[in-house]
């Protein structure tokens, strides 16, 4: 009998962590596919996002709305809690900036907070994440609460 493999792209366990612990995602660049299919899903119809003509608008280009941005920001954050992540418990939400059609998009996180539950089997982690666009500029801040796996 082999030993068992460790398996590549397990997110952080609560122990991994501490304050003041800080990284980055990968980037991904938002295309008008994702737009599309965002505003079908969610029927989130505001003319804003569902009409491309833009010469009435003091925005040039085509926005995005705040709630995809946090979707792929999420999506980017998967791999930290893959396996280990157990709950998204609460967080507020800021909207720096516009984000259009063809802007590339990372986050940048920090632990900013970190405890043990009551029960001290699992702890919660509070992240400030920022996701930042190709020109450096931050679009959008929030700071989720999550509950994660201790080390078996």
């Amino acid at each position: 009998m082999s030993e068992a493999l460790p398996v590549v792209g397990r997110g952080f366990y609560f122990e991994d962590l501490r304050i003041g612990f800080r990284f980055r995602t990968h980037r991904r660049t938002i295309a008008e596919p994702d737009l599309a299919s965002f505003v079908n899903l969610t029927w989130l119809t505001e003319e804003l996002f569902a009409v491309a003509d833009d010469s009435q608008r003091a925005l040039k280009g085509r926005p995005v709305p705040a709630a995809l941005v946090y979707s792929c920001a999420e999506g980017l954050l998967l791999p930290t809690m893959q396996d280990t992540g157990l709950a998204f418990l609460n967080a507020t939400l800021d909207v720096k900036g516009p984000t259009v059609i063809g802007d590339t998009i990372h986050v940048e996180s920090e632990v900013i907070e970190h405890r043990l539950t009551s029960k001290g089997d699992r702890g919660l982690v509070r992240f400030a994440n920022k996701v930042i666009n190709q020109k450096g500029e931050t679009v959008l801040e929030y700071n989720p609460l999550r509950m994660l796996r201790r080390k078996p």
